[in-house]
């Protein structure tokens, strides 16, 4: 999973990634004006991974 947590990592605004494994889960904090849940999950789509569904307030950080 070090694939996506690299590939994660270095999108514009990324601050923090961890990929749950077990949980089958990636959470990343990130500045939501540099990007945004959607664009992080085409990066995880173009590793050829499926990603069902996107939750923004798990993957942004809080104010």
């Amino acid at each position: 999973m070090q694939k996506i947590e690299h590939a994660v990592a270095h999108q514009d605004g990324v601050e923090k990634v961890k990929v749950l494994f077990n949980a089958s889960k990636v959470k990343a904090e990130f500045d939501d004006t540099k990007t945004s849940a959607q664009e992080l999950a085409g990066v995880v789509e173009k590793l050829g991974y499926t990603v069902d569904k996107v939750k923004e307030k798990e993957l942004t950080k809080e104010a």
